[in-house]
């Protein structure tokens, strides 16, 4: 798996660009199957920082309706990775 295949996209919400502005952690969506040293090694390549630390949550897919069809979202996979406190912070977003 490469690193663009780990890292999906950034996770840009309310609470994510919270913890972005004050603990120095930045959110991702991420491929259901990446660990969290393949999800460490490819933030490391893409953005050039070093990564103190990597938590993950799974989520499971919400049930969706469509007038008398139903079905469920896919499962999906988000990671919190924290830099290391003399890391700069990468700018994906511009809020």
């Amino acid at each position: 798996m490469t690193h663009h295949q780990v890292i999906r996209r950034p996770v840009v919400t309310e609470k994510a660009v919270g913890m972005k502005e004050v603990d120095q952690t930045l959110c991702f969506e991420v491929h259901p199957d990446a660990n969290k040293v393949q999800i460490k090694m490819a933030v490391e390549k893409l953005f050039k920082v070093k990564v103190l630390e990597v938590r993950t949550a799974t989520f499971e897919g919400k049930l969706r309706r469509r007038g008398r069809f139903s079905g469920y979202r896919p499962d999906w996979k988000k990671a919190y990775v924290r830099l290391r406190k003399d890391q700069k912070m990468p700018e994906y977003a511009e809020i």
